[in-house]
């Protein structure tokens, strides 16, 4: 099997897959629309779709808790991934079947990400690669599928988008069969006995960890949601939408390319503090203003709300014991950036509904809310979990 650096296997799997993620999150809708799918019904799939990643994520990731298991469960859940991509072929126009193959889809596609990011940090803790310059090739792959399958669609049509995401699937899968060198390897000689979710949601450090990321992340609701319809409200064509867009994921890009350099000496409490800070500055401003100036000032700050913070959550997870990380990862995704991010998003509709753009005044607070969460910086996730050890 041919083998390649850990750098190079995971940062092409981060952009073969983020390339159908960036298929995924914008367009799927629009091809359920395409197929006759009415807009209640796709509200509907969408949000069993978001239900069943979060699922997955606390049910089925924290099973795979072994270092040597990530690489083989990666190629399974995207082979998987493939043939659910596929099964949507045969699932029209029956409503019922879509539903049965989203939700299929999902629960093996939803995995593929915490598990992906473990791997990551595997390797980074092992000062094989930097997580930063890794993880960035996600988000260039985000923008180029978003911008391929927006062309495909508009010269050939909506079946394009089940196509091209089959494709691009079908080659992360190619990429996966390569073996990285070193193959990860369980760190330890007993037996790893598999975290439970319910006891790490035990500890206060874990718990106060996710309210924190849940408070930073979960203010990104509105934005993901309102924000076009807003600015297109105000006069701002769906080109200058677009390039904001696309402007805040360049930005973030620059963050993880950057990221040691800039953050290599910061705590992660302080990462978190600034984090927090932006929060209530790009939220403030959004409820305040729709200039083109103010509003490229605000997506610019996509790379201290987004992905400063993420990088803060990866660096905590690292420090757990190897064994806990993909437990982390998986609380991480499910909950703070899946079950409080739905959440927030329903309260968003019905906020921006009743409020306007005034709904942005709550996403700024909770950045403020956020300052107040401390974490403590004396004893690490791995310091915790030694210390309960019998010595």
């Amino acid at each position: 099997m041919l083998s390649i650096s850990p750098f190079r296997w995971i940062s092409q799997y981060y952009f073969g897959f983020f390339f159908v993620y960036g298929i995924y999150t914008p367009f799927w809708a629009l091809w359920l629309k395409s197929e006759g799918v009415a807009s209640t019904d796709i509200g509907l799939i969408m949000g069993l779709a978001f239900g069943t990643r979060c699922l997955a994520n606390l049910l089925v990731t924290p099973r795979i808790h072994r270092a040597d298991w990530y690489v083989p469960m990666l190629r399974v859940l995207t082979l998987l991934s493939i043939g659910l991509i596929a099964a949507h072929l045969f699932a029209v126009p029956h409503l019922l079947w879509i539903a049965l193959a989203t939700v299929l889809f999902n629960a093996f596609f939803g995995p593929i990400i915490p598990l992906s990011d473990t791997l990551a940090n595997y390797y980074t803790n092992m000062k094989i690669l930097d997580y930063g310059r890794t993880r960035l090739w996600g988000s260039v792959a985000f923008i180029v599928g978003s911008l391929v399958v927006g062309w495909i669609v508009a010269h050939w049509g909506n079946d394009w988008i089940l196509y091209t995401a089959l494709l691009g699937m079908s080659a992360t899968f190619l990429i996966s069969l390569r073996a990285p060198n070193p193959k990860p390897v369980t760190q330890t000689e007993t037996e790893v006995v598999r975290p439970k979710l319910v006891e790490l949601l035990k500890n206060k450090q874990v718990l106060k960890f996710l309210a924190l990321v849940s408070l930073i992340q979960g203010s990104h609701a509105a934005y993901y949601s309102f924000s076009s319809v807003y600015w297109k409200s105000v006069g701002h064509s769906e080109e200058i939408i677009g390039y904001l867009w696309s402007l805040g994921v360049i930005a973030e890009i620059c963050i993880f390319a950057l990221s040691r350099r800039l953050f290599g000496a910061w705590s992660i409490r302080a990462m978190f503090l600034l984090s927090s800070c932006a929060v209530a500055v790009r939220w403030g401003v959004t409820a305040c203003t729709t200039h083109l100036v103010a509003l490229v000032f605000i997506q610019l700050l996509h790379s201290l709300t987004f992905a400063v913070a993420h990088l803060a959550t990866i660096r905590y997870i690292q420090q757990a014991v190897p064994e806990r990380m993909v437990a982390l990862q998986s609380l991480y995704n499910a909950i703070p950036l899946g079950a409080v991010i739905a959440l927030m998003t329903a309260i968003s509709g019905w906020g921006f509904e009743h409020w306007g753009a005034h709904i942005f005044w709550v996403m700024a607070l909770m950045g403020g809310m956020a300052l107040f969460v401390r974490l403590d910086p004396t004893p690490s996730v791995r310091q915790m979990d030694l210390a309960k050890r019998p010595s």
